[in-house]
């Protein structure tokens, strides 16, 4: 099992919209998240940033993200939700949400 921590920014006067979304995320896109490994996934807000954390327990995440990535209902569930957020200038090239490096664990 890897786990990720990841940032992005939000859009101050898409918080709402964010919030909402996310209060009843659609059950195809949890069925998704799941298919592909994923689970015990949560969002977090600061001030302006969102702070995502993950747990994969798959054998290929790039295949899985990929995979993932062209789900319709994942699709359109990046289109409403992409608007919303603001990546930081700092991510890595190809990156969205800017992944952290892990700097402790207690298990």
């Amino acid at each position: 099992m890897q786990r990720f921590g990841m940032v992005i920014g939000i859009k101050r006067e898409k918080l709402d919209e964010y919030k909402k979304l996310h209060a009843a995320v659609w059950p195809e896109v949890l069925d998704i998240l799941h298919k592909y490994h994923i689970s015990n996934y949560s969002i977090f807000l600061k001030d302006n940033l969102l702070f995502g954390y993950l747990e994969y327990s798959g054998a290929n995440l790039e295949e899985d993200f990929a995979k993932m990535g062209k789900e319709p209902a994942m699709k359109k569930w990046y289109a409403v939700c992409g608007p919303c957020q603001e990546p930081l200038p700092t991510r890595k090239e190809g990156e969205w949400w800017a992944v952290m490096e892990p700097v402790f664990y207690m298990a």
